[in-house]
């Protein structure tokens, strides 16, 4: 009995250091951008696709062409209420990282301080980005002006407060794999990136698993609201019935075929997109078209 309680408790451990280096945060490379120079022009377009503002800015604050990303938008779901940091070039902000900083937090997932970050950042989708179009939007993010206010926690219940096991999470959830495995031509690969990467429009519009991770085999398919209030429609080619020229009109004007206009979340979404150049527009529609 003394050998197999020796044994068992052994086991135990073997099981308990797997466990910890299986979830334990997964940095990028040292030279991930290294000779990459950050250009802030460029990075205004990658902000802008990336929807930095619709959750980062005051929720009270008007919109801007250069806004306060002070913070403070709350995303209600199934497992707490999660509330959008100050990334505003401040002390209270994203002052002092560098865009190796900021590429580890949008495409592993890992803080400055080496801990998981929880997925109400979208790097599921963000991990997809150009390691240049990280340095350019760092670039024009600290060109933004400061706000001295201070993050506010996340409002989580227990077992979800213990970050560590976001590790396990991510090894069931992360792929670089694009959905769309084939994108002929350069409009059809530009869509791509701008809505499974930088747009991140399967977040929202595409319904999840047990786990909270996107169900690939649903994509675009429409999705209950995390808030529970109503669901969120689905964008697919079958479902949406709308042509490219539509698609592009309501993504600039925020008007649909049957002059209804696009309401709650989705409006700070198409106050985003309309700043895009068009031809990213006609991209974005030709991608969503495309969807088999």
């Amino acid at each position: 009995m003394r050998k197999l309680g020796l044994f068992l408790a052994g086991l135990l451990i073997l099981a308990g250091v797997g466990a910890w280096f299986a979830t334990m945060p997964r940095a990028l490379p040292d030279d991930t951008f290294a000779g990459l120079e950050g250009n802030p022009e460029a990075g205004r377009d990658v902000f802008w696709a990336s929807g930095c503002a619709s959750c980062h800015t005051d929720p009270e604050a008007e919109s801007s062409d250069a806004p306060v990303l002070s913070g403070g938008y709350r995303m209600e779901s199934p497992f707490g209420t999660f509330i959008a940091p100050n990334i505003s070039p401040g002390e209270a902000g994203l002052a002092g990282w560098s865009a190796h900083d900021l590429g580890n937090a949008l495409l592993a997932g890992v803080s400055p301080s080496g801990q998981h970050l929880y997925p109400s950042l979208p790097y599921t989708s963000y991990r997809r980005m150009a390691a240049q179009d990280v340095v350019d939007l760092k670039a024009f993010l600290d060109t933004l002006p400061v706000s001295d206010r201070e993050s506010a926690p996340h409002e989580l219940g227990f077992p979800f407060t213990i970050r560590r096991g976001l590790g396990l999470w991510k090894r069931l959830n992360l792929t670089d794999a694009w959905y769309l495995a084939e994108a002929e031509g350069d409009q059809l690969q530009r869509g791509r990136y701008l809505v499974e990467a930088l747009g991140h429009c399967a977040e929202c519009h595409t319904p999840r698993d047990a786990t909270g991770g996107l169900d690939r085999s649903r994509w675009m398919q429409g999705a209950p609201n995390p808030s529970g209030k109503g669901t969120i429609p689905a964008i697919n080619a079958a479902e949406l019935g709308w042509s490219a020229t539509d698609i592009a009109y309501y993504l600039e004007t925020g008007f649909t075929p049957d002059y209804d206009s696009a309401g709650g979340q989705m409006t700070k979404v198409i106050a985003s997109i309309s700043k895009l150049p068009a031809e990213d527009r006609e991209a974005i529609a030709a991608y969503l078209l495309a969807i088999p």
